[in-house]
């Protein structure tokens, strides 16, 4: 598979099938700390900031990362300085490529 970094979301109108089993597990292995629910429907992870501002800045920032993909994760800013980002193709209700691509990307805003 190719870096999912250099992918772009692509539109999901339902037809398919979500991602499971092997599939799953090698999509898995491109990423860093997001962890499955425990339904394999979705993924998240946690985000801890030094302060309000920078979690609402990094929200920002997926945000606008969202809106350029076509992709629209869940967040969540609690605790003050933590983002929770949740993951899921709500048309096929479950997980496809473009949860792994968003989160890949998401990654990199943290790691630039």
């Amino acid at each position: 598979m190719n870096n999912l970094t250099q992918k772009k979301c692509v539109p999901c109108e339902g037809g398919t099938d979500p991602l499971t089993g092997d599939e799953l597990k090698k999509y898995f292995a491109m990423l860093n700390n997001w962890q499955a629910a425990n339904d394999q429907k979705s993924i998240y992870q946690e985000f801890k900031f030094a302060d309000f501002a920078a979690a609402l800045a990094f929200v920002n920032q997926v945000g606008a990362l969202a809106e350029a993909e076509g992709h629209h994760p869940d967040l969540e800013i609690f605790g003050y300085n933590k983002v929770k980002i949740k993951l899921s193709t709500h048309a096929i209700g479950g997980l496809s490529e473009n949860d792994f691509i968003m989160a890949a990307k998401i990654n990199e805003l943290i790691n630039k």
